[in-house]
């Protein structure tokens, strides 16, 4: 009734079991060659479920398996790894296709994490790339700034990659120009042929990422968000995959690490708990999003500028807290309007049951401005 299925870079090991959770047979699945792959996929029968881990790769697999009428399923490696060593077993090939193959008879499911559908890792894909040409670009400009540093050579302009800045390089690169060594100067030229050359690769997936946001109704409902672009809304929604799986805005936000937690124990003293955090178990490259969509946002003004000036006192302390909680509050919002499929208004709805004729009247709720908990009307 079940197979697990443990899978590495060149093979996989694989162990099934019947309906009464006994090994029925044991395999190697080579990963080099294809077809004798899925010929071995296809004498299996069709509808079992198959549990991998989600270790790096998994995706190709889970559509090999779905393609032969399997139905895969994704579990945590994490949490394998703390059954497997709850129980005392040495960590082995065959050990570990054992315990996937076994994970299917626990109920509730606690092993298993969302296995992202071949479109979404599509959309992750671009985001990943986008985000590691950006990184070799910071790597050149870097080392571009170090040999001027290195020569003793002091530049005017802000910007050294501007208009400004680039007629400057340029000049240091003449051949007829002597500020620079013959050794860094070629440096300096080759390092700047390659940063124009990546520039136009971030332009083109750029390009490319703007319009699959524009394709998408819930990319243009981002933007209608202070603070979302189309590279932070394209952020959002990779990484989100589908709201459905989220069951309400808290699990959203601690899937996003944004939930502040602390561990602690004994009496409270008074003082800041031990041990805070946002969390360890979740898409930092979704925490990431937030918070600069905060810094926008803070700076667009507003209820989100009046959230920050509160929790950070007009910007006196904590502010980086403040932007976690900026950011906090864009994911409760940006989940009402992904699930309900509205765009972002200034002024919130009515909540039901009150009076129409107050909406958004302080002197109805007895509020002084900029002193409420948002969303709540109470001080």
């Amino acid at each position: 009734t079940g197979i697990g299925l443990d899978s590495h870079r060149t093979f996989s090991s694989v162990t099934a079991r019947d309906a009464q959770g006994e090994i029925v047979w044991r395999k190697r699945l080579e990963h080099g060659d294809r077809g004798p792959l899925r010929r071995e996929l296809q004498t299996w029968p069709k509808g079992v479920p198959v549990v991998l881990e989600g270790t790096f790769g998994w995706g190709w697999l889970s559509d090999e398996l779905s393609a032969a009428g399997l139905e895969p399923h994704l579990a945590s490696s994490k949490k394998v790894a703390a059954w497997r060593d709850a129980r005392g077993l040495a960590k082995s090939n065959r050990t570990d296709a054992d315990l996937l193959s076994e994970l299917w008879g626990q109920q509730p499911r606690w092993w298993e994490v969302w296995l992202a559908p071949a479109e979404v890792r599509s959309q992750r894909e671009w985001l990943r790339y986008r985000m590691t040409l950006v990184r070799l670009q910071t790597g050149l400009k870097n080392r571009i700034h170090a040999i001027l540093h290195r020569h003793g050579i002091v530049h005017g302009e802000s910007d050294l990659f501007g208009t400004a800045g680039r007629r400057f390089l340029s000049l240091l690169i003449a051949p007829n120009d002597a500020t620079l060594p013959e050794s860094a100067r070629a440096m300096l030229k080759g390092y700047l042929q390659l940063l124009d050359q990546l520039r136009r690769q971030i332009a083109n997936v750029t390009r490319e990422i703007r319009g699959q946001i524009t394709r998408t109704p819930a990319g243009e409902r981002l933007r209608t968000l202070p603070g979302i672009d189309y590279i932070l809304g394209y952020t959002i929604l990779a990484e989100v995959g589908r709201i459905e799986r989220f069951r309400s805005a808290r699990h959203l936000a601690s899937y996003s690490l944004l939930a502040p937690r602390a561990y602690d124990s004994g009496d409270d003293d008074g003082e800041t708990p031990k041990g805070r955090h946002v969390g360890h178990a979740g898409r930092r490259t979704l925490k990431w999003a937030w918070i600069e969509a905060a810094h926008g946002a803070v700076r667009r003004g507003g209820r989100f500028r009046e959230i920050f000036d509160r929790r950070t006192d007009g910007g006196k302390r904590d502010r980086n807290r403040g932007y976690i909680t900026v950011g906090h509050e864009l994911c409760r919002i940006v989940y009402a309007m992904w699930k309900k499929e509205v765009d972002y208004m200034e002024t919130s709805p009515p909540r039901p049951g009150c009076d129409k004729r107050h909406r958004g009247s302080r002197r109805a709720m007895n509020v002084t401005p900029g002193r409420s908990r948002p969303g709540t009307g109470q001080p």
